[in-house]
């Protein structure tokens, strides 16, 4: 058998057909994921229930056959592992206790108890057995440290992350234990992923868009090399992707000389043909469909398809959006999509 075409892609490889699978694939937009949903009375139950979050993973891989299976998971799973508390409500999102202090993060553990996630590596084993004989790839995940603590300082999302900001500013040397406590349960979350079956894991960077050059080196690069370089001394078989979502490709191009990650996701916001050009041969590009494009459909989604097709193919490219597909996302303009990318081959 082949290798897996995710798997070639982010060896190096340049495919003839383009692998091709979307963040957040698993979710609001399927209605068989809608009724799966309804089972359990919350999202971290549901997380936690490694049956159904298995059965969620699988659910787009059997409807579209995309090219690799995330899991169904979520990346606030580690301050949980820290001892922070973690709800999430409807229509509003994720609220923890905040930090607002160097004193309160004595309130964390000084290390991760992933045991509480067993769930998680649970799912996983269920989706690679599922998977097995099969050309699909199977993705773990985590969040990247600064962009957890983004969450854990201010207890919710914020528009630009100013109380993360502002801690990391008056308080340098409390944020740094804090994003090194996370390095470190990253690293063992990532590990326990692989060996429940990940082949490959991807490490979200979600919040990298707000922060200044030096910022951006500091709680954002250097970080993701730490984790990077222990996953990949540990596991030197599986690949990984980083995505640091920013919408300055300078700042994407920093990224790119990360050692060790086989590929790098790009935002919407992204000059693909520019990051291609300048990318290290031995590394992939994944991205940068806008979801919007895909949620409008028609002309738009065909115009947005074209430009995408026509990069030049420099080095090996994987299709995604440039951030998660949006819950009113019609299931047909998904199946338009994978016919496009298929038929280019």
């Amino acid at each position: 058998m082949s290798a897996k075409l995710l798997m070639q892609a982010l060896s190096g490889v340049i495919t003839p057909t383009r692998p091709v699978w979307l963040m957040r694939q698993a979710g609001r937009y399927l209605p068989e994921y809608r009724e799966l949903r309804a089972t359990e009375p919350s999202f971290l139950d549901f997380c936690f229930n490694p049956a159904k979050a298995a059965e969620a993973t699988l659910q787009p891989i059997r409807r579209f056959g995309f090219d690799a299976a995330i899991i169904f998971s979520d990346i606030l799973t580690i301050p949980l592992a820290l001892g922070q508390a973690v709800t999430f409500e409807a229509q509003e999102g994720p609220r923890l206790p905040p930090i607002e202090t160097p004193a309160d993060l004595a309130q964390l553990a000084a290390e991760a108890d992933l045991s509480g996630l067993a769930p998680v590596y649970e799912a996983l084993e269920r989706v690679r057995a599922a998977l097995s004989g099969s050309q699909t790839s199977l993705i773990g995940f985590c969040g990247a440290p600064w962009t957890v603590a983004t969450y854990m300082i201010a207890g919710r999302g914020t528009p630009d992350q100013a109380p993360a900001r502002l801690f990391a500013y008056r308080h340098p040397e409390a944020f740094e234990r804090l994003i090194d406590l996370l390095v470190r349960a990253s690293i063992e979350h990532l590990s326990l992923q692989i060996k429940a079956g990940a082949e490959v894991v991807q490490i979200f960077e979600s919040w990298a868009n707000v922060l200044p050059e030096a910022e951006f080196d500091r709680w954002c690069l250097a970080p993701l090399q730490q984790i990077v370089s222990a996953v990949k001394a540990r596991h030197p078989e599986v690949r990984i992707i980083a995505f640091p979502r920013t919408a300055c490709t300078s700042y994407v191009l920093r990224a790119a000389t990360l050692k060790e990650v086989d590929g790098l996701s790009l935002d919407t916001a992204a000059d693909l043909r520019a990051v291609a050009a300048q990318m290290p041969t031995a590394k992939a590009v994944q991205g940068n469909l806008d979801p919007l494009a895909l949620l409008s459909g028609g002309a738009a989604l065909d115009r947005a398809l074209d430009h995408l097709l026509a990069s030049e193919r420099r080095v090996p490219h994987i299709v995604n959006l440039g951030h998660g597909i949006l819950p009113t996302t019609p299931v047909a303009h998904v199946e338009h999509l994978l016919r496009r990318i298929r038929r280019a081959s």
